[in-house]
């Protein structure tokens, strides 16, 4: 007997058993949400669902720091018979996690890919002036989007889009900037934020209610798998070649930077990774 077959097949038989658990629809998160003078984080997600995905860092901050996290759609998606629904599928989502959503226009902000950085360059201009409105009015303490190779057109377009309404803003403007990755994984990340188990469910949760996209993929399903292997990754990027790996079921990885006097700086070297059990204190010095 192989001593590790009930070992794997448990891991298909939770998947096999996930596809009968609810798709949105399950009662109010009774958690409590930031007052609204809090300070903010923004998340730039290229698509509705994407807040879920890269969310962990963002959920740890509003939770234990009492920051709000503001959702702003970059585009609602491609499919046009598609979009409204997943409107409000993000909706429901952001409401459930307790994240702010900021309406965006469903005509301004499409064709968000290099492509159309190239070809079209006015249009482009006008959508990195909607992005860089919405920084001023939130003067966020920290930006999340993702990063230069996540290999998606608009995650990729996501990322040249913001860092092109950076470069418009004055150089008094000051954030962290926090890159995500999803569908390309990031050569150089400089952060593991671990997340709980009730985190990763109330994630999970808030991701079945993007109903429409779950169904057409169940990444719902396989998604703390992947958290499970960002730890695997998160060892040797982020703690360093040959380091011994930490006491982490999930985790998300990122890379933390600070956008200052018009350009993207360090502000730290080697790598930092932080515990469901650390207290609030070890995300709140990434912001000192």
């Amino acid at each position: 007997m192989n001593p590790y077959h009930n070992f794997a097949s448990s891991f298909a038989g939770l998947v096999a058993a996930g596809k009968s658990l609810p798709l949105g629809g399950i009662p109010p998160n009774p958690k409590p949400k930031p007052p609204p003078n809090a300070p903010a984080a923004i998340i730039f997600s290229p698509h509705p669902d994407d807040e879920c995905l890269v969310g962990g860092f963002a959920l740890r901050l509003m939770r234990e720091t009492g920051m709000r996290i503001i959702n702003v759609a970059i585009t609602r998606g491609a499919l046009k018979s598609r979009q409204q629904a997943r409107w409000q599928e993000l909706k429901n989502a952001c409401d459930w996690l307790g994240f702010e959503l900021e309406p965006s226009p469903p005509d301004d902000l499409e064709r968000i890919d290099l492509q159309s950085r190239a070809n079209d360059p006015s249009r482009w201009a006008d959508s990195a002036k909607i992005v860089a409105a919405l920084l001023i009015k939130h003067s966020p303490r920290a930006i999340f989007f993702p990063h230069q190779a996540d290999w998606n057109s608009t995650h990729v377009g996501t990322h040249f889009l913001v860092m092109d309404a950076l470069n418009t803003l004055p150089k008094t403007f000051s954030c962290r900037t926090v890159e995500t990755e999803y569908w390309g994984a990031m050569a150089s990340p400089n952060l593991m934020v671990e997340s709980s188990v009730d985190d990763v469910a109330d994630l999970l949760a808030a991701l079945s209610f993007h109903v429409g996209e779950v169904q057409r993929n169940p990444f719902h399903l396989r998604m703390p798998a992947w958290l499970q292997d960002n730890v695997r990754r998160g060892t040797e990027l982020v703690g360093g070649q040959g380091a011994a790996a930490p006491d982490f079921a999930f985790a998300t990885l990122y890379r933390l930077r600070q956008w200052n006097n018009g350009g993207l700086q360090d502000i730290y070297q080697g790598g930092k990774q932080i515990s469901a059990a650390e207290s609030a204190d070890g995300l709140l010095n990434l912001f000192r």
